[in-house]
């Protein structure tokens, strides 16, 4: 209901808000998904998300006319976000009522991120065929028989597709592999 005198709440829009809305679109779930494996934590991970998302909104312009992968930005201004928060608090004393023993972790997961991006970019190589067969079996964790339902192929099919493309995906990462280390 408009009020005479009054101007509405949102009279226009604010730079850089479609570039976000977009931005969390197509790297939203990818985003929160590497924050909630690096943080272990939900409710942490969303704060990095959006965190992140601010830090984009106000480097819009560097992102509209830059160069480069926006979602590689976007995961690392996340991690580094999460690198931040650790620091600190590894600053601060431990409060009373944290466990004293709590494990850190080990791994770099910046190894995790390379080889992830190692591996689909072996897979983008694939036929299509063997391309829809690993992304059923192993990314969405279904059966031989869901596969074969949802690919409408026979389960045998699914199996001489796997074993396929599970070489080819071999052959293509020894290939990275002997290629990076010259």
């Amino acid at each position: 209901m408009a009020i005479p005198g009054r101007k509405p709440r949102r009279a226009r829009q604010v730079p850089g808000e479609e570039l976000i809305r977009t931005l969390y679109e197509e790297h939203g779930r990818a985003l929160l998904a590497y924050a909630v494996r690096l943080t272990n934590d939900r409710a942490a991970a969303e704060d990095v998300v959006q965190e992140t998302l601010l830090r984009a909104w106000k480097h819009a312009d560097d992102l509209e006319h830059g160069i480069g992968s926006i979602r590689g930005w976007l995961l690392t201004v996340a991690r580094n976000i999460i690198t931040d928060r650790a620091r600190a608090r590894a600053v601060r004393p431990t409060e009373v009522n944290q466990p004293v023993d709590v494990p850190t972790p080990a791994r770099d997961h910046a190894d995790d991120v390379v080889d992830t991006i190692t591996v689909l970019g072996a897979i983008e190589h694939l036929t299509p065929e063997h391309r829809a067969v690993i992304v059923e079996l192993y990314y969405r964790g279904h059966t031989v028989n869901e596969t074969a339902a949802v690919l409408r192929i026979a389960p045998g099919t699914v199996k001489s597709r796997t074993y396929h493309a599970v070489r080819a995906l071999r052959a293509a990462l020894g290939a990275t592999a002997k290629g990076g280390a010259r």
